[in-house]
């Protein structure tokens, strides 16, 4: 008798297009459960400023990957890959469909595609391009990027800094650029995925972003960033939501300021998801409210299996 096929149902798109509310929806409908993919829910006490599910979510779905590291500790998309295949392996045992939710677009490609496995580099090599970075800035990485792997510069996106640093880092310690180490080979999977790509209208996101933004204020996102004060210089805390708050801790903004730039960077931030998602995956696209729609094309595809 033929082996079922199992399903990985891939909810994904920009951030606050309801993907949370989407997923929990699909995993009730085939009872089963959830392995988020956002990379910054990784990280306990990042609650408000990741917009987290809420624990009545958490309590009516099962949720993997979610407060499973503290904000001082380092999870890439390797250990990610690596840790998800474990979970899959195990709830596939029960299960012929489970759902992954979040938006991070290297972790979703990592599982579904296989990541390039790469040596340790020297911790003095990272350490040299950081200091680097806080004393010439962004344009001096980007520079040293773009004269020593011309082909990767022109792929990245300039404004993440630690991507550009973990090609350089690599590109000095094997003294090749770091665009041949890619072998872009697929990796094989016990599973198929399935990706929903969930979108809306750009005026309708933007306002759901901006309305988020206020609703974390409300909910005590300044109290949140306090508290994490001394976790400040790692790179779980160097992003949106963050990064702006602190600087209105330190006098730098005002909050008014802080809160303005929270939204306009959650903006772009949402525009580089849709441009990235839309050219690496095959996808299926939907408005976060079509659940019949999405359903029935599901369905269709698990029966046809």
């Amino acid at each position: 008798m033929k082996e079922k096929n199992k399903y990985l149902v891939i909810v994904t798109g920009p951030t606050a297009v309801g993907k949370t509310k989407l997923a929990i929806t699909l995993a009730q409908y085939f009872n089963t459960e959830i392995i988020s993919c956002d990379s910054r829910q990784f990280y306990k006490r990042l609650d408000i400023g990741t917009a987290k599910p809420t624990e009545l979510e958490l309590k009516t779905v099962k949720h993997h990957f979610i407060n499973i590291k503290e904000p001082n500790e380092l999870y890439g998309a390797g250990h990610f890959c690596e840790d998800a295949l474990i979970t899959l392996e195990k709830l596939y045992t029960s299960k012929d469909v489970v759902i992954m939710a979040g938006g991070s677009g290297l972790y979703i490609n990592a599982l579904i595609h296989g990541i390039d496995e790469f040596e340790e580099v020297p911790i003095s090599i990272r350490e040299q391009l950081n200091a680097d970075y806080i004393s010439k800035g962004k344009e001096y990485i980007q520079q040293l990027l773009l004269e020593l792997d011309p082909l990767y510069y022109n792929q990245v996106d300039l404004n993440n800094s630690q991507r550009i640093i973990r090609a350089l880092e690599l590109t000095l310690h094997t003294k090749q650029p770091y665009s041949t180490l890619l072998t872009n080979q697929k990796a094989t999977r016990n599973f198929i995925p399935i990706i929903l790509f969930i979108n809306t209208n750009r005026e309708i996101l933007y306002q759901r972003i901006n309305d988020r933004v206020d609703q974390m204020i409300q909910e005590g996102l300044v109290d949140e960033v306090k508290s994490l004060e001394k976790f400040a210089n790692f790179n779980s805390l160097k992003t949106v939501g963050y990064s702006e708050i602190f600087a209105y801790l330190r006098q730098e903004l005002s909050l008014a300021e802080a809160i303005e730039k929270i939204k306009q960077h959650t903006r772009n931030y949402a525009k580089r998801q849709i441009t990235w998602i839309k050219n690496k995956f095959e996808h299926e696209e939907f408005e976060p409210t079509e659940f019949e729609k999405i359903k029935g094309y599901l369905e269709l595809i698990i029966q046809h299996g």
